[in-house]
């Protein structure tokens, strides 16, 4: 069965065809720029195709984030973890509008805790385009420190690797309550 995660104020459920308008419009727009964007529709359309299928591949992934009560989509944030990438990554995604309300924020410490305690992860990173400053922020925010000794995912066109907080760090973290 597909987890839905659900936080004070979000809703993360596995995507569907009813979200194809919302990610095709982010892909084709310059806002995807720092996740290998602008798209035209055909790539948009298979990149969401792939969002889809990585779950039934590999059992989990990006989560549609939706705000409470609606069922709009307003980003993707999860698990990623294709076959030719070096490790797992937590990914995020956030749609136009969805900024400066603590919403990616919120989603990915759902998605980070469900990624360690329901698929067993110990470890995760989270690949960041350099000139991406929010994604920095969050990251740094969720309390991962910048690897410069990671391997890349793709060696041809780096990024930042920003590694999370282990497991057992992380939950002695959230235990003593210094996460916030």
């Amino acid at each position: 069965m597909t987890p839905v995660l659900e936080t004070e104020r979000l809703a993360l459920r596995k995507p569907n065809a009813a979200d194809w308008p919302a990610a095709r419009d982010f892909y084709m727009s310059e806002r995807s720029s720092m996740a290998g964007g602008p798209k035209d529709e055909g790539k948009a359309w298979r990149q969401f195709a792939a969002i889809i299928g990585h779950w039934d591949i590999c059992g989990c992934g990006l989560f549609a984030v939706t705000p409470k009560p609606s069922d709009q989509i307003v980003g993707l944030v999860g698990p990623w973890t294709p076959v030719d990438w070096p490790e797992t990554e937590l990914g995020w995604l956030m749609f136009e509008g969805a900024e400066g309300k603590s919403i990616a924020f919120e989603a990915a410490s759902a998605a980070r805790t469900h990624a360690y305690t329901t698929l067993g992860w110990t470890t995760a990173v989270s690949y960041i385009h350099k000139n991406n400053a929010r994604s920095i922020n969050l990251a740094e925010r969720l309390g991962c420190t910048l690897d410069a000794e990671a391997t890349q995912p793709k060696p041809d066109d780096p990024c930042l690797v920003y590694r999370h907080p282990g497991s057992a760090l992380l939950a002695s973290s959230e235990t003593e309550g210094l996460l916030q």
